[in-house]
């Protein structure tokens, strides 16, 4: 298998064009189209995604602004898998990591929770006082964070969630981050277990603000000169991007350094005082460090994300195009313009599907199956539950999937070599800009010279073990020899030689 790091965009219809939108997926280095997904009109926050992982197909959801459908698609076929009619229009989803769990949310503030592979609601319950703008899960899952047009954002335990106990009670969440005075547009969760993790929320009283969900706290608020609509966090939480609709984006370093007074330069985190600390973006000390964090985009900006090695910014536009920039420059390497007249909705990078369609690869085949895509199982996705019913929650039968006989699936993490592992990501962190022709390949060359230098390694140990073999057989045949010789003096020895007496007496005589 080769890594190779792919996007993912939906596409809605625009007023001045009519029609239903996709999902595509693109190569990153090239922007060439992999595969789409059509009969969609998934708006922001309306997509959720599990990627394919573990030889186990994932999935995608895709809410329907006007109509009470989900859309599921998955990467082995171009048409829709299911559709699943649901209770309410949803304005926002999301799935944990795993794909267990969606959570939906509502124009009336109502959040419902299903799981995936039986379809049964968990809960439903009024979470905000007004329209819930945006879903997210913690990277363990542990933790829904919603975000709503009442200014809110509320943290939920999942487990107290699933409580069957706790049904009947007034469901209260694990906390209330409740600083901001305008709607809450976008959330992001970092790294780390829940609550041991930060959160950034944008909204459009122009500030995003970072929360500590372990003190239940706030560290720090960022303020900026237009409302914030779109966030994109490092993956290393070093700097964020923070993207306004008119298409402008502000860079946000979360670490400054400065000259230490014994000398040298000192790396210190930024902000973490409270409520009484605020950053402004336009309160830098000159307006060149502020140019710099500048990204002006000409155009309105309706998604945005970062490449899964925090090196390029993608910016999705309402024009239906695609701009990848250098993160450290700032500079324009490629747009991906296929999606014109269309509004990029959702953007973000994964690792290309091993089941995408067309391009499955054969290596997952298993046994003596004739198809490729029967030997990458789906994650199932059944009809979800309009009502509760404790019944089906009750006997709880979900689909799972066994190994049979001789079609045994192996997990990726076990059967993926160092050398593979090795060559792959000298390819998957290969620059986007493609060189010159005629010019050699920097990736390439590199690679070469670690592959013959392995080799080379190899050819000393061998010629290292030849000379040692060698050694012994010249020793041992050396010590026969003289053996043998000494065997020989000592049993027979030789008589002297009637010309060589002659010459001893004439050197005898001339003494």
């Amino acid at each position: 298998m080769l890594l190779q790091e792919t996007i993912l965009c939906a596409t809605a219809p625009t007023p001045s064009v009519a029609g239903p939108g996709l999902i595509a997926v693109h190569d990153i280095q090239t922007g060439a189209t992999l595969a789409s997904f059509k009969q969609t009109n998934a708006g922001p926050h309306s997509i959720a995604v599990l990627e394919s992982k573990n030889t186990q197909g994932g999935f995608i959801l895709a809410s329907q602004p006007e109509k009470l459908v989900l859309n599921v698609y998955n990467f082995q076929k171009d048409q829709i898998s299911l559709k699943i009619f649901l209770p309410e229009k949803l304005t926002a989803i999301s799935i944990d990591p795993r794909g267990d769990f969606c959570a939906g949310g509502t124009a009336a503030g109502r959040i419902y929770l299903w799981e995936t592979a039986s379809g049964i609601l968990f809960n439903s319950w009024d979470a905000h006082y007004r329209q819930v703008n945006v879903l997210r899960f913690t990277t363990d899952g542990a933790a829904l964070i919603s975000g709503s047009d009442d200014s809110g954002v509320n943290v939920w335990s999942v487990s107290r969630l699933l409580d069957e106990e706790t049904q009947n009670e007034p469901l209260m969440p694990y906390c209330t981050l409740s600083d901001h005075t305008l709607p809450v547009t976008d959330i992001i969760c970092g790294i780390g277990l829940f609550p041991e993790c930060r959160v950034l929320t944008s909204s459009l009283d122009h500030s995003v603000k970072l929360w500590d969900l372990s003190s239940k706290s706030l560290l720090t608020t960022f303020h900026f000169p237009q409302p914030i609509s779109y966030l994109a966090w490092d993956a290393t939480e070093r700097l964020f991007f923070a993207a306004s609709s008119d298409g402008s984006i502000h860079q946000m370093n979360l670490f400054r350094e400065r000259e230490s007074k014994i000398g040298g330069i000192v790396t210190e985190a930024v902000g973490g005082a409270g409520v009484t600390d605020v950053i402004r973006a336009d309160d830098d000390e000159s307006r060149e460090a502020r140019k710099k964090r500048l990204i002006s985009v000409g155009q309105p900006i309706s998604s945005m994300c970062m490449s899964l090695t925090s090196t390029n910014l993608l910016v999705g536009t309402s024009d239906g195009l695609i701009h990848i920039y250098d993160v450290p420059s700032h500079q324009l390497l490629r747009t991906i313009s296929n999606h014109k007249g269309m509004s990029i909705a959702h953007l973000q990078t994964m690792v290309k599907p091993p089941d995408l369609i067309g391009h499955i690869g054969l290596e997952f085949r298993s046994g003596n199956s004739n198809d490729a895509k029967d030997t990458v199982p789906v994650k199932p996705v059944m009809n979800f539950q309009k009502t509760r019913d404790p019944k089906p929650r009750h006997a709880h039968e979900i689909t799972a999937m066994l190994p049979a006989g001789n079609r045994a699936y192996k997990d990726e993490s076990t059967s993926y070599s160092t050398e593979e592992l090795l060559r792959d990501y000298a390819y998957f962190v290969q620059p986007v800009t493609s060189t010159k022709a005629g010019e050699p390949n920097p990736v390439a060359l590199n690679s070469k010279i670690i592959e013959l230098e392995s080799e080379l390694e190899n050819m000393r140990e061998l010629l290292s073990k030849a000379k040692g073999v060698n050694d012994a057989m010249w020793e041992t045949v050396v010590q026969k020899l003289v053996s043998s010789v000494n065997d020989q003096e000592i049993s027979a020895p030789q008589e002297s030689d009637p010309a060589d007496q002659e010459r001893s007496r004439k050197r005898g005589r001339a003494l």
